[in-house]
């Protein structure tokens, strides 16, 4: 990564700040851990953490975090290893992120619903050889291959943390319960149970501590080629992402009494900050769902009613209309960020009427923290953009062709960006880390224009990726699992507009011309070697696959072709 130069671009967007939001933050110091810590020192019995009705205090939540941090150490664990998290959202998965940094160790985080064999690619890029895993997880985990074998493995059974009377409901010879548990958790026999790692006494406070610039988490983003690229982010990206979240809401005032739903998994760079890191760093409550439900949520809310609520789009939607079905008010949700994909305008109205808060945009990549923009949270927000660049960040337009040259104000250019929350490289991918930066600026890949005020709409996207429901999928990774289909002679994936979903996988495929077989026995072939939001939801039937001069598939012609064939005439 190149220093910084020190020109410095005009800030429009400060003047567009809502009242009480700084231009610019202090440099932060210390560790992650010290957020935690703080909030413990200052709000010791306060619920920190809420599992099914299960509540840990953040002074139970920083005993645990030594706690597991010293069973780490006996188990061989070093200051500098990579330790793999494969979690869903629970007590553990806090606790288990805390503790590999408070050795000193990286922590990576990973899907637990990755097929084996995306799971391996991500473990075959970061080589970690101690892994914390969901007990549903560790056979996958298991049958790596020999040089690729995790030494320590943890295996976690997330029912552990729920109240004992919910853990005595999944042991009953009841089928639905029958069901829940096996949906939960499975039994393995050869690795190290989580509870015998959280036994061992404290470390010693003497024990040294990350610093700033230390590495904290290797964050995987699929990039633009579907190969495994692992964002490196130090405690101070997280720790300035954090405080920049805490910034932007000034009217959620710390330690009192804020609520913060993680509906996010929080294996997301985005449900990681918002819920692993500034929850915990406003002394919050933070309720944790292993995956979202509505009815879970809504359970909830009549108790405890979210103060702020992280999501994207579909989860704003089904919450609202399982809401108004069940007759439970959502009021008293201050501020709901949704990010990830376009937040559709029809929904802000109905959701903040219900809410009586404010729902707005915001946007980021994995490689920023991943928080970089987000629209004021007050009456100036506007609809149809990601909003304002976050306290102490900066942003460029440039030429695409020429990013060291900044485009007229107001035309359309690439968004390059710069700030505290901004990543150190890829690991182990010098190559790849150098091509995105220029001069110290970090290129985003979407193409952007900004207003006289400040405000940033996104207009195209350099980067072919597809965003549906708030994941990102590679259209190469999926086109390489199509072609392994023994009929598919060639492959196309590209999004189309969902109503519910920002965008929808779709395939065009050339097949063999003796082939005897129909998409929906594709798309079950596919099922089988990708993750299911990866899977494309249509799957047409093409003579030819339009290409360049040197044989490359033009998408962006297949998706034309594609949009032609699915909407309807008069659109």
């Amino acid at each position: 990564m190149s220093s910084a130069p020190s020109y410095d671009p005009p800030r429009p967007w400060i003047a567009s700040y809502a009242a009480g939001v700084p231009a610019d933050l202090e440099p932060v110091t210390g560790s992650l851990l010290d957020i935690v810590d703080a909030s413990a020192r200052d709000y010791p019995d306060a619920p920190a953490l809420q599992f099914f009705g299960r509540t840990t205090s953040y002074r139970e939540l920083v005993q645990a975090i030594d706690r597991a941090a010293a069973g780490l150490r006996e188990l061989g664990v070093s200051t500098g290893d990579r330790v793999a998290i494969v979690l869903p959202n629970c007590p553990q998965h806090i606790i288990a992120f805390y503790a590999i940094l408070r050795i000193g160790a990286i922590a990576v985080e990973h899907n637990p619903l990755y097929t084996p064999r995306e799971l391996r690619k991500q473990f075959e890029d970061h080589g970690a050889k101690a892994a914390i895993v969901w007990s549903k997880v560790v056979r996958t985990v298991q049958e790596f291959p020999s040089d690729l074998a995790v030494t320590t493995l943890i295996s976690v059974d997330i029912t552990r943390a729920m109240p004992v009377s919910l853990r005595w409901a999944l042991h009953l010879p009841v089928a639905k319960a029958r069901e829940s548990r096996a949906a939960l958790t499975e039994r393995t026999m050869s690795a190290i149970p989580w509870e015998r790692v959280v036994q061992s006494p404290a470390l010693p406070a003497s024990f040294p501590r990350p610093v700033t610039d230390d590495v904290a988490i290797i964050q995987y983003t699929s990039g633009t080629t579907g190969t495994p690229k692992g964002a490196v982010l130090t405690h101070r990206n997280l720790l300035a992402n954090a405080r920049q979240a805490q910034a932007w809401v000034p009217q959620i005032q710390r330690g009192k009494g804020c609520v913060v739903y993680a509906v996010l998994p929080m294996f997301h760079a985005y449900g990681l900050t918002l819920c692993l890191t500034f929850a915990m760093s406003m002394g919050a409550r933070l309720v944790l769902f292993p995956r979202f439900e509505p009815d879970l949520v809504l359970a909830v809310t009549k108790k405890h009613p979210a103060t702020f609520l992280p999501l994207v789009p579909p989860i704003a939607d089904r919450l609202l209309k399982a809401a108004r079905a069940a007759g439970v008010s959502l009021a008293g949700t201050e501020v709901a960020i949704s990010g990830a994909m376009a937040l559709p305008h029809e929904l802000v109205v109905p959701f903040e009427e219900a809410t009586g808060g404010y729902l707005v945009e915001g946007y980021g990549l994995s490689e920023c923290s991943p928080v970089l923009m987000a629209n004021p949270v007050a009456d100036n927000r506007r609809a149809g953009t990601i909003g304002l660049p976050l306290p102490g960040t900066e942003c460029r337009v440039v030429d695409p062709d020429h990013p060291s040259t900044d485009v007229p104000a107001g035309e359309r250019g690439e968004l390059l960006v710069r700030g505290p929350q901004v990543f150190q490289g890829y690991y182990g991918k010098p190559e790849a880390t150098q091509a995105v930066f220029v001069d110290g600026w970090f290129r985003t890949g979407d193409i952007v224009q900004i207003d006289e005020d400040g405000f940033v709409r996104i207009v195209d996207r350099i980067k072919e990726l597809i965003i549906t429901g708030g994941f990102n999928v590679a259209p190469t990774e999926v086109e390489n699992a199509l072609r392994q289909h023994p009929h598919v002679v060639d492959a196309a994936v590209v999004g189309l507009p969902s109503g519910h979903s920002g965008e929808e996988v779709v395939a065009a495929v050339v097949l063999d011309p003796s082939a005897d077989t129909d998409t929906d026995a594709i798309r079950d072939y596919v099922r089988a070697i990708l993750t299911p939001y990866k899977v494309p939801r249509r799957i047409f039937v093409v003579d030819e696959l339009p290409k360049s001069l040197i044989g490359k598939v033009l998408r962006r012609q297949v998706r034309d072709s594609l949009l032609n064939l699915t909407q309807p005439p008069h659109a």
